[in-house]
């Protein structure tokens, strides 16, 4: 998973609380998570292709949710970043070296594989479960009162509103 997951998960926390009609500039979102805004907005232009934002366009591109937070779960953030694409590729190794099984001898998934995909999918279905409302909720529950008056007078500071 690549880190783009990670800053792309935050950056959608932070809009979430402001859907449907508020959201944040670009550089806003960089400067709150302090991450470079060029890569950011990469981040960010993945999440408007994928339809979990709205916005863009340059440093002072506004961005907020395009649906409910309910409705955007982290397996869709996850998607929208890194793509759709099973973590596991088999290769049918075991046909290789001096004991490679013969191809007429491969047609049940190879066991590692197999393994591999059973816990791809639990982790995506434990992913698919979490939405953003949970999530918030989660990291209010966390960070305590102090952090998040602290977080909501910075935010307020930079909103911009839905034209």
């Amino acid at each position: 998973m690549s880190k783009g997951v990670e800053w792309a998960a935050h950056a959608c926390a932070v809009l979430a609380p402001l859907w449907p009609d508020r959201g944040l500039s670009l550089a806003a979102l960089a400067e709150f998570h302090g991450v470079p805004a060029p890569y950011m907005a990469k981040q960010m232009q993945a999440l408007a292709q994928a339809g979990i934002v709205k916005g863009g366009r340059g440093r002072s591109g506004f961005y907020a949710l395009a649906k409910a937070p309910a409705e955007i779960t982290l397996l869709d953030i996850l998607k929208a970043i890194d793509g759709d694409e099973p973590m596991f590729r088999c290769t049918e190794i075991r046909q290789n070296g001096p004991c490679g099984s013969k191809p007429e001898d491969c047609r049940l998934p190879c066991s590692i594989a197999a393994g591999f995909a059973r816990a791809e999918a639990a982790y995506r279905d434990s992913l698919a479960r979490v939405d953003l409302v949970t999530l918030n909720r989660s990291v209010a529950a966390q960070l305590g009162l102090d952090k998040i008056m602290s977080a909501g007078a910075w935010v307020a500071e930079n909103l911009r509103s839905r034209q």
